[in-house]
């Protein structure tokens, strides 16, 4: 999937184009792109000192994957996405509830936790 598609939300970490969703510093080298049809659901969940709140970057679980994100110590939400794998990719945007908004608009089924 290229990135190059019309930008429907974008904070710099994480953008959402026509065609899917990009996650940059996923990897150590470079960013994932998850088409919308590759997602299978997606969970909004709540965050906290105990909850991935204060995990920049990486798993401390190896079952959940964030992206990095300095600026997640001053969040609360995150969204789990589900791409029938083990490792469940975890993104904190700035804006949640747009990226909740564009990821429905294109089919993608999100619930809350």
């Amino acid at each position: 999937m290229s990135d190059t598609g019309a930008l429907e939300y974008d904070d710099g970490r994480i953008s959402c184009t026509s065609s899917g969703l990009v996650i940059r510093v996923y990897y150590p080298w470079g960013s994932k792109h998850i088409a919308y049809g590759k997602i299978r659901s997606v969970r909004r969940r709540q965050i906290g000192t105990w909850s991935g709140q204060w995990r920049i970057w990486g798993s401390g679980d190896l079952k959940h994957w964030f992206n990095l994100d300095p600026g997640r110590t001053k969040k609360t939400s995150a969204l789990e996405i589900d791409l029938g794998r083990t490792v469940l990719p975890v993104i904190t945007p700035d804006d949640t509830d747009r990226v909740v908004a564009v990821l429905r608009a294109h089919g993608v089924e999100v619930t809350d936790s």
